[in-house]
């Protein structure tokens, strides 16, 4: 046990037993079940706060390098142990992840989706919680895996339970992709368990002893099944459909922190422990994320309904995030970091307004939303606060991390001289352009268009108190990380350096 390894245990606890409390609730107390949700939701992030507690500065000289662990015998015949931990790659993940889910509680307490009960919806946000923190916190292979795998059921009874029409085939679509990672993610923990054992720990510090043909195997098997989850083109079919269909705090749990889990899988287990398959791998990485960056970009050109350009702008996105990852420097994976936070605020606002404006119009056509602006201004205001901090204006949290995966690329083409690296930093630069092209257009369309009749019918409507409850805070964040990036930086750069070092090696 190292730290405060209590509250490791209390942000994992308090969810399963809150999901579990909620399931076998009598029914004359189904009632209090969202003030109960909400109130372990709570809980839980005031856990993940006291994370942050006892952390030490940049030593640099450990990639996995925990504040806080616990780490207790689980299978002792096969070598497992419940290893958990959080550093200062996997904390601002884990509050990002429990504040988000405290938020879609909240929201919830005003706006139910249709659909199930509000019972059954609170304990499914809560075990897709569990999920989400238990990736984020494993310290073991076997752990990471049986985390990573906890959230595919309940995320597809959220959509097919609570989505709209096509939820079904969304939902479905979603669980056939997640599986076919979910075999490839196995076979890649195998092949690295096997002959290195399973502790990451000890994988990232002594490497998992096997060859470069054998690494670079394992490498493309792990990096297939964290990209379905990120997703990287062309395995990001799935997502469109699923924004598309999901509830809204689907939508947001999935773009906030879910997509996250793949590009945090390279950063903590695919490259620290396959360091030469990564050398090998990162530039075909490198291209598709770019191809991610464009593909997404013009499908967001073309787009007709909210929600669904907002789905496609997160595969360009998390295209950025990969492509930093790819650059296997310093610059690159920090701004994948914080490309992985920001994106998580900001497009979960968007999602949650997206699907604030669907609920009141019951449309989400761009052609049928103009005049936004004259009818609902506060609500077209804040659409245009978010959106342009989700093309990279500077000051905003968008801006860090799109700009220095470029910066990261730019670099390793060595001034222009390295013609691949070259080609993707303009790619991603130009991708960077069509961002704010698309994004524009959606406000040229939704906020300064003329009012058409199904926004002039409803007339002016405020937005709500669980709104603004919801929305402040990733409001907020998306200034405060915009002016202060450090907050994010300065955690994860004693293990990034670490990791570039074993790399480079």
């Amino acid at each position: 046990m190292t730290g405060a390894w209590w509250l490791i245990l209390a942000v994992l606890v308090l969810p399963a037993a809150g999901a579990l409390l909620l399931a076998v609730l009598p029914e004359a107390a189904r009632r209090a079940a969202p003030a109960l949700g909400t109130a372990v939701a709570a809980l839980t992030f005031v856990a993940s706060l006291g994370l942050l507690s006892g952390r030490h500065g940049p030593r640099g000289d450990r990639v996995v390098d925990p504040w806080h662990a616990v780490d207790l015998p689980w299978v002792p015949s096969l070598g497992v142990r419940l290893h958990l931990g959080v550093d200062g790659i996997s904390a601002p993940l884990v509050v990002l992840t429990t504040l988000l889910v405290l938020l879609c509680a909240v929201y919830t307490l005003w706006t139910r989706p249709a659909g199930g009960s509000v019972r059954a919806l609170y304990a499914l946000m809560l075990v897709i919680e569990v999920g989400i923190v238990g990736t984020f916190l494993a310290l073991d292979l076997v752990v990471f895996f049986v985390a990573f795998e906890i959230t595919l059921l309940p995320m597809y009874a959220l959509i097919a339970g609570w989505g709209g029409a096509g939820r079904r085939h969304a939902a479905m679509k979603f669980v056939l992709y997640t599986l076919a990672g979910s075999v490839l993610l196995l076979v890649g923990v195998l092949l690295v368990a096997i002959p290195g054992g399973t502790d990451i720990v000890a994988l990232s510090q002594q490497g998992a002893g096997l060859s470069r043909t054998a690494q670079i195997t394992a490498f493309i098997i792990l990096a297939l099944a964290f990209a379905v989850k990120s997703p990287l083109w062309p395995l990001h079919t799935w997502l469109p459909d699923a924004h598309t269909e999901a509830p809204t705090v689907g939508s947001v749990l999935l773009a906030g922190v879910l997509l996250k889990m793949g590009t945090y899988g390279f950063v903590r287990v695919a490259i620290p422990l396959l360091p030469e398959g990564a050398r090998a791998v990162a530039p075909a990485v490198a291209v598709l994320a770019v191809a991610a960056i464009l593909v997404g970009a013009f499908c967001c050109l073309t787009q007709r309904e909210i929600k669904r350009l907002v789905a496609y702008s997160s595969v360009g996105h998390m295209g950025f995030v990969l492509l930093g990852v790819a650059t296997l420097t310093t610059t690159g994976i920090q701004a994948a970091l914080i490309g992985n936070v920001a994106h998580g605020i900001v497009t979960g606002l968007l999602f949650f307004l997206a699907g604030a404006i669907k609920d009141r119009y019951g449309t989400g056509l761009l052609t049928e939303l103009s005049g936004l602006g004259q009818r609902a201004p506060v609500l077209a205001g804040i659409l245009g606060f978010i959106a342009v901090a989700s093309l990279g204006l500077p000051g905003l949290a968008g801006f860090w991390g799109e700009l220095f995966a470029i910066v990261a690329a730019w670099e390793r083409s060595e001034g222009g001289t390295d013609p691949l690296w070259t080609a993707c930093a303009v790619l991603a630069a130009i991708g960077g352009a069509l961002a704010a092209a698309y994004f524009l257009r959606l406000l040229r369309i939704v906020v300064n268009g003329e009012p058409g009749p199904v926004v002039e019918r409803a007339g002016p409507l405020p937005v709500r108190p669980g709104e603004w409850l919801s929305w402040g805070p990733l409001a907020a964040l998306t200034l405060v990380l915009g002016l202060v990036p450090a907050l994010v930086l300065d955690l994860g750069l004693g293990p990034v350096r670490a990791l570039v070092a074993v790399v480079s090696s």
